[in-house]
């Protein structure tokens, strides 16, 4: 049996905030008081704060096709080191998770890694935007969901058809919401920060009028639907528009959205570029705001390895993309909750129940008979960003100086890191 003492316990779901302790057996949680005692494996959690363990539903473990950036092994490390318990991974590897037969192949591996990965396959085939793949199957092998992260669905007869079908399915489709056709440069947004590169790098409609499109017609479907990664205030804008309509749709924000803005390109180079782009400060205060408001559900990730040769290129070919789930609590908790923008039971809520409902999961929450998936973290600990235990180190924060680090990971009921 393990034993977690002395720790403040903040579970977002049943609004509990209270020094207690937590004793686990096998894989579950059996209780939860003060002063318990017996003779257990004990965890000194004095001073620090005891929360759901995290729950990432955007990223990208480039497995199958790109391991030697990142694996599904190498990826769970790096998701443990950051208290996440569960990750959701993308479908654009190589191949295209658009078949039951490269689903079941990541499913196998993921068995043994040493949290839960889960994987969505692709709305459509080879993520042309062109014809659906086949949603029941592919729900039936173990898909949670669908998406062609990466890449925006430009053909509105497609959305519509890809809506109609999930709705049936009752299961939710996340969108990358970026028109190509309105973007010269990828990974930079059109202003200054791309002048200065002498390009003229993503506008913002790029993403708007796709989540105009997609709210209007959730609404209209009656669809499930999740906005990825928004970086814009009127995406934002429009997001609560729609859902004070009654649309069920949800959005998440990148801790590198909420944290940064289009000057960091200038410093930071290919490592502040992604897609979409990092914008300007109105619009990362508009995030904050939607996060703050509940307008944006969860805070994803969006994690996505590449090698530092890639990122070395010059910013025009270098790929898009940033590693992100060892530092997301600390970016939270620096520029979210020492500012006074969220409390830090909000920043929780983004990191673990939020990410769950959108899913339909049963995670995020810790309580007596359920899976002990658990991360403990020292709330004022200061600490330097530098090393990784991903097999990527291609991060805007290396170097930085962050609050907040995770000390111990618990995943059914076994602890899979210790800072």
């Amino acid at each position: 049996m393990l034993l977690i003492k002395g720790g403040r316990l903040i579970d977002p779901l049943s609004g509990t905030d209270d020094v207690l302790d937590i004793l686990i057996d096998g894989e579950n949680v059996v209780k939860i008081d003060k002063g318990i005692e017996g003779d257990c494996q004990v965890i000194d959690a004095n001073g620090l704060i005891v929360s759901p363990g995290f729950m990432d539903i955007h990223s990208h473990f480039r497995d199958p096709g790109q391991t030697h950036k990142e694996d599904i092994y190498t990826g769970a490390k790096a998701a443990a080191a950051g208290g996440y318990t569960t990750v959701i991974c993308m479908a654009n590897t190589s191949p295209v998770v658009d078949n039951v037969d490269t689903l079941n192949r990541i499913v196998d591996r993921a068995k043994s890694a040493d949290i839960e990965v889960m994987q969505v396959a692709a709305i459509t085939k080879g993520l042309r935007g062109e014809e659906l793949t086949d949603f029941k199957a592919l729900i039936e092998a173990g898909a949670v969901g669908f998406s062609d992260d990466g890449r925006g669905i430009l053909n509105p007869r497609i959305a519509l058809e890809a809506m109609e079908a999930a709705k049936d399915l009752n299961v939710v489709l996340s969108f990358h919401e970026e028109d190509i056709r309105l973007i010269e440069n990828p990974g930079v947004n059109y202003g200054p920060a791309a002048e200065k590169l002498g390009l003229k790098g993503a506008r913002r409609e790029a993403e708007e009028v796709l989540v105009a499109r997609d709210a209007i017609l959730a609404l209209n479907t009656g669809a499930r639907i999740h906005i990825q990664h928004v970086s814009s205030a009127l995406s934002v804008d429009i997001i609560r528009w729609a859902k004070g309509m009654g649309a069920h749709i949800t959005a998440e924000a990148t801790p590198h959205h909420f944290s940064l803005t289009e000057d960091a390109v200038g410093e930071l180079c290919t490592y502040a570029k992604m897609n979409p782009p990092l914008r300007t400060e109105n619009d990362r205060l508009a995030i904050i705001g939607g996060l703050k408001d509940g307008t944006i559900d969860a805070i994803a990730t969006d994690h996505a390895p590449h090698t530092t040769e890639e990122k070395d290129a010059p910013f025009a070919t270098a790929p898009s993309g940033i590693i992100g789930l060892e530092t997301a609590l600390a970016v939270g908790m620096t520029y979210l909750v020492r500012p006074g923008r969220l409390s830090i039971n909000e920043l929780l809520s983004r990191l673990t129940i939020g990410p769950a409902r959108i899913y339909s999961l049963d995670r995020g929450y810790i309580k007596e008979g359920h899976r002990a998936d658990i991360a403990i973290f020292d709330p004022d600990e200061v600490w330097q960003v530098n090393g990784f235990h991903s097999r990527s180190a291609n991060s805007p924060f290396t170097g930085a100086s962050l609050v907040g680090k995770v000390k111990t990971t618990i995943y059914k009921g076994k602890i899979i890191y210790e800072g």
